[in-house]
C-alpha cells in the first residue's frame, strides 16, 4: 500500500550521501587549518625545546588527518582531495595509505590526476597503481606523456607491462582501449560440474564483476556463453554446449566505442566478449566501463559546449585557466562585434523609435532558445547514426514546422504585449512578423550548423552554439530593424 507523504528512498539516500561527502571535506579541512594554526602558534616559541615540540606535534597532526582520511572510500578521498587547494592537497596525498592510491587515482577527475601524477616520480607511479587491473593502469597512464608513461611501464611487473601496453596500442574511443583483459572461458564440452569446481579453485581471483562465462574452442575462438544462473539451475552432468547462449552479443577489438555504448543501452547487456580480428577471445566489456565512458563523454559534451577543450582544475594556475578559455572569448567577441554594427547601420531608426531599443533583444534572445533546441536535436540525431538523407529532410520540414507553429503562436503573443505598452499596430506587427522570420532562420541555423562541422571533420557540440548565438543575433537585429526601416518610417 502506498503511504501518503512517504519519502523516496534513492532521493534520502542521494541526499544523505551528498551530506556524507560535505562532511568529510569539511573534517580533512578543519583538520588541516588546526594544523596551520598550531604550527604559526609554535613559531613563535623560543624555549630549549621547540624543536622536539614541533616534530612531535607535525607527528601527531598527521596520524589525525591519516587516520581520518584511511577511514573514507577511495571516490571519498578523490573528492576530498579535489576541493582542497593545491597545497593543501599535496599534504593530504602524502598521508593517504599506499595501498589505496591506485583506488584513489582511480576516481579522480582528469585534471586532478595529472596534477598530482606529473609531481611524481615514475618509481612512486608505479608502486601506487602495481596492484591495480591492467586495464585501469593503462587508463590512468593515458594522462602522461608518452616517455614518462613509458618509464612508469619499465618498473611495472614483466607481465603486467606486456598486457598494459596491449590496452595502450589500442586507439582512444575504441573497444580495445576499454576492454577488461579478466575473463574465465571453459569449452564447450566440458560439463558444468567440472565447471563449478574450477570456479571454487579460483574464488579468490575471480574477475570482478563477472557474470558470464565465455565459452571458446580449441583455438580460443567464440563459441557462446555461459550466464551463472545456467551453471547454477542446470543439471551438473549437462555440457556447457547444451545450455550456453551460441549467439552472444560480442565487439571486436577495433569497433567504436560510442556503437558499444548504444548496444549496452539498447540491450541492457551487463557485459560481453571482445574478440580480435581472428575471432578470437582477447577480453571483454562489462557495464561499468561502459557507465565511465558515458559519464567521461557527459562531461567533456558538457565542457565543449561552454569552450572548454578538457577539464579543468578548480584551483588551476590563473595563467593556464585564462590560456584555455581565451580562444572561445574571443571568438565570442568577434561575433558580438559584428551584431554590434549591425546595430549601428541602423542607429537612425532607433533614434526615431527608442522603443526598438529596448525590443530587439526579445527577438534575438527567442531565436537562439530555438536554435539551440535545434542544435541539440541534430547533434544526438548524428551521434546515434540517425541522420540519413530521407531522415534529414523530414528532420529539416519538422523543425520547420516547429518554427512556423511558435513563432505565429508567440510572435502573436509579444505583438500583444507591445500593442499593450507603446498603442502601436505597425510596431506589434512589426515585431511578430520579426519573431517568425528569425525562429526560420534559427532553424535553419540549428540543422546546418552541426551538419557543417561534422561533414568537415570538426566536433559539432564545440562550436555550434556560439556560431548559431552569432547567427540569431545578427540576423535577429537585422530582421527586425531592418523591417521597422521598411515599415515604420
Amino acid at each position: 500500500m502506498a503511504q501518503i507523504g512517504s519519502d523516496n528512498p534513492e532521493s534520502t539516500q542521494g541526499g544523505a550521501h551528498h551530506r556524507h561527502l560535505e562532511q568529510a571535506r569539511a573534517q580533512v579541512i578543519e583538520l588541516l587549518s588546526r594544523q596551520a594554526l598550531e604550527r604559526d602558534l609554535l613559531s613563535h616559541d623560543t624555549s630549549p625545546r621547540h624543536d622536539v615540540v614541533t616534530q612531535l606535534l607535525a607527528r601527531q597532526q598527521q596520524a589525525r588527518l591519516a587516520q581520518r582520511l584511511g577511514s573514507f572510500h577511495p571516490a571519498d578521498i578523490a573528492f576530498v582531495l579535489e576541493s582542497l587547494a593545491p597545497e593543501a592537497r599535496e599534504i593530504a596525498w602524502q598521508l593517504v595509505k599506499p595501498a589505496q592510491r591506485g583506488a584513489v587515482l582511480l576516481e579522480m577527475g582528469e585534471a586532478v590526476l595529472r596534477t598530482l601524477l606529473m609531481d611524481m616520480a615514475p618509481e612512486s607511479i608505479a608502486a601506487a597503481i602495481r596492484h591495480l587491473e591492467s586495464d585501469d593502469i593503462a587508463d590512468l597512464l593515458e594522462q602522461l606523456p608518452g616517455e614518462l608513461a613509458q618509464d612508469v611501464i619499465a618498473h611495472l611487473d614483466r607481465d603486467d607491462q606486456a598486457e598494459v601496453r596491449s590496452v595502450l596500442s589500442f586507439p582512444e574511443g575504441t573497444v580495445g582501449a576499454m576492454m577488461d583483459l579478466d575473463f574465465i572461458t571453459v569449452r564447450e564440452d566440458a560439463n558444468l560440474e567440472a565447471v563449478q569446481r574450477l570456479l571454487r579453485r579460483r574464488r579468490r581471483d575471480l574477475p570482478a564483476d563477472c557474470n558470464q562465462i565465455i565459452v571458446v574452442d580449441r583455438a580460443n575462438q567464440l563459441r557462446g556463453v555461459m550466464r551463472f544462473e545456467q551453471l547454477l539451475f542446470n543439471e551438473p552432468e549437462m555440457q556447457i554446449g547444451e545450455v550456453m547462449d551460441a549467439s552472444p552479443h560480442y565487439f571486436y577489438t577495433d569497433d567504436a566505442a560510442r556503437e558499444a555504448l548504444d548496444a549496452f543501452e539498447k540491450y541492457d547487456l551487463i557485459e560481453a566478449p571482445v574478440l580480435n580480428l581472428h575471432r578470437v577471445v582477447v577480453g571483454r566489456l562489462t557495464v561499468d566501463a561502459v557507465v565511465d565512458e558515458i559519464n567521461e563523454k557527459a562531461q567533456a559534451d558538457s565542457l565543449r559546449q561552454r569552450g572548454l577543450s578538457h577539464e579543468e582544475d578548480l584551483f588551476a594556475p590563473v595563467a593556464s585557466s585564462a590560456r584555455n578559455r581565451g580562444p572561445w572569448l574571443a571568438l565570442n567577441l568577434f561575433t558580438a562585434f559584428i551584431a554590434s554594427r549591425v546595430i549601428d547601420a541602423f542607429e537612425g531608426i532607433i533614434v526615431q523609435l527608442v522603443a526598438l531599443a529596448a525590443l530587439m533583444p526579445i527577438v534575438a534572445s527567442i531565436g537562439g532558445n530555438t536554435g539551440n533546441q535545434t542544435v541539440a536535436l541534430v547533434i544526438r540525431g548524428l551521434a546515434l547514426d540517425q541522420l540519413g538523407p530521407s531522415q534529414l529532410r523530414q528532420m529539416f520540414l519538422k523543425e520547420f514546422s516547429v518554427a512556423t507553429l511558435n513563432g505565429a503562436l508567440w510572435g502573436t503573443v509579444l505583438a500583444l504585449a507591445t500593442l499593450g505598452l507603446y498603442h502601436d499596430w505597425a510596431l506589434a506587427g512589426v515585431i511578430a512578423l520579426a519573431v517568425l522570420l528569425n525562429l526560420w532562420v534559427a532553424a535553419g541555423a540549428g540543422v546546418a550548423i552541426p551538419l557543417t562541422l561534422h561533414r568537415f571533420g570538426r566536433d559539432p557540440v564545440m562550436g555550434s552554439s556560439v556560431m548559431l548565438t552569432a547567427i540569431t543575433d545578427s540576423m535577429g537585429f537585422f530582421i527586425f530593424l531592418g523591417l521597422a526601416a521598411l515599415l515604420l518610417v
